[in-house]
């Protein structure tokens, strides 16, 4: 549902707008890049619902671990039984993941994770002969294997565990964060290093996973917007030029990650301050050349790159391809819907509408009443302002805009009872998103 804003700091995250060269993109940690192409994909024909099942494949035995909830809502292993080869997707790769992705995503939980891995030693540990997972490359022989699969089943564990010892010691999640260190028989093995996901920001998901936003401190409770911390914190440093006189200094004796810290407030109390916007591009800069996660090293630099030159409006993902929207469930639609509502705009305005599926046999009303969109499924209302009656495909060529609601209503694929113009009238309410805005500033 986050829609723009995530794919917006995926294009950060896996440096989209980098020249791919030594001081640009030189990958992603789980692997180059992103395409700019349409994403699309193939709706399931078989579901797998628990740990145990098997089917035969093109004649061989694929076993399957349901691992919902670690690096994905909907993850699974599997394990080839005539090849003795295990799939790990991945939850076991050649590098530390991202128990919270930079791009944006619900934070996943790494306590199940390490106990999905555990699982896989004691289904199929004994026989596994290799394992595979996406993005990397194979682990070969039993003992290898066995040991990529308990050093990182131990690695994300620790991660659980250790943030949640400090936490309950009156740590916060930057101090955990600064803490926290892995046992050197984890993070000294290769597959274990940040080269994707890193050990701080992974601390700090773990830390907002349990515990939240709040640190517990009252004066973090209701702080200032970005704009206006700024300027009071510029204000109270003796104004711009003091700052940034001041930071040059911390500039040279390589403290990059405060300048850029210190720097920030002076780009957001004053926009156009092009001296404080290179400063600050210049510490970001040389933070990536140090960073050893990727997602890490191009955030750093496509920042700096956004300060220098403004957003750049470039090519992007299509998220929203006809594929995607065909394959959502109607529940799952109606809240893509639902979360693109003007709220503030429709707030005094009622709109309830009857749809009626006629080749799905399902019904819905929706009701769209103090700036929200509700959809009840199997439910008429008695008193809708119309009653719909199509075909989900109809649906589907009306929000592609592949054809109107005029033209489909003249040609019958749409039939209305009632006040014809709501469903456009809803319709208008919905907001469009572009996918170019600034992260590091205002």
């Amino acid at each position: 549902m986050a829609g723009t804003a995530m794919s917006r700091r995926a294009s950060y995250m896996y440096g989209n707008l980098l020249p791919p060269n030594e001081t640009g993109q030189l990958g992603a940690g789980l692997g180059t890049t992103t395409s700019a192409g349409t994403v699309t994909l193939i709706p399931p024909t078989d579901i797998i619902e628990k740990t145990g099942e098997k089917r035969t494949i093109d004649g061989l035995t694929y076993e399957f671990l349901y691992a919902p909830g670690s690096e994905a809502p909907a993850e699974m292993l599997y394990y080839i039984h005539e090849k003795k080869a295990l799939n790990t997707a991945e939850d076991s790769t050649h590098t530390l993941h991202n128990t919270y992705s930079l791009r944006g995503a619900k934070i996943r939980e790494p306590l199940p994770w390490s106990k999905y891995l555990n699982e896989a030693l004691k289904m199929w540990g004994n026989d596994v002969q290799v394992m595979y997972a996406m993005h990397h490359w194979p682990v070969w022989g039993n003992k290898e294997v066995r040991d990529q699969l308990s050093s990182q089943r131990d690695m994300y564990r620790y991660i659980n565990d250790e943030t949640l010892r400090l936490a309950n010691k009156g740590y916060t999640m930057t101090e955990i964060a600064e803490q926290v260190k892995l046992p050197s028989g984890i993070a000294n093995r290769f597959s274990n290093r940040g080269y994707y996901g890193s050990l701080n920001h992974n601390v700090k998901a773990t830390y907002v996973l349990y515990l939240g936003w709040f640190i517990g401190n009252p004066a973090t409770l209701w702080e200032l917007p970005p704009d206006e911390q700024a300027k009071r914190y510029v204000d109270m440093m003796g104004g711009s030029e003091a700052v940034l006189k001041k930071a040059k200094e911390y500039y040279d004796k390589g403290d990059f990650r405060w300048v850029a810290e210190v720097v920030n407030h002076v780009v957001f109390a004053e926009p156009n301050n092009q001296t404080a916007k290179n400063m600050q591009a210049d510490a970001l800069e040389q933070l990536g050349y140090q960073a050893e996660s990727g997602p890490w090293r191009n955030f750093y630099l496509t920042g700096a790159k956004e300060l220098r030159e403004g957003v750049k409006q470039l090519p992007t993902p299509d998220t929203a391809s006809p594929d995607t929207v065909k394959a959502m469930d109607l529940d799952l639609f109606f809240d893509y819907l639902a979360m693109r509502l003007k709220g503030p705009e429709v707030a005094e305005k009622h709109i309830t509408l009857n749809l009626d599926f006629t080749d799905l046999k399902q019904q819905y009303t929706l009701e769209m009443v103090n700036g929200v969109l509700n959809h009840t499924e199997g439910m008429q209302a008695k008193n809708a302002d119309a009653s719909i009656s199509l075909t989900r495909d109809t649906l589907n060529k009306l929000m592609l805009k592949e054809t109107t609601l005029k033209d489909a209503t003249t040609a019958g694929s749409v039939k209305i009872d009632g006040a014809e113009g709501k469903l456009e009238e809803l319709m208008s309410y919905m907001d469009n998103f572009e996918f170019w805005f600034p992260i590091v500033t205002p």
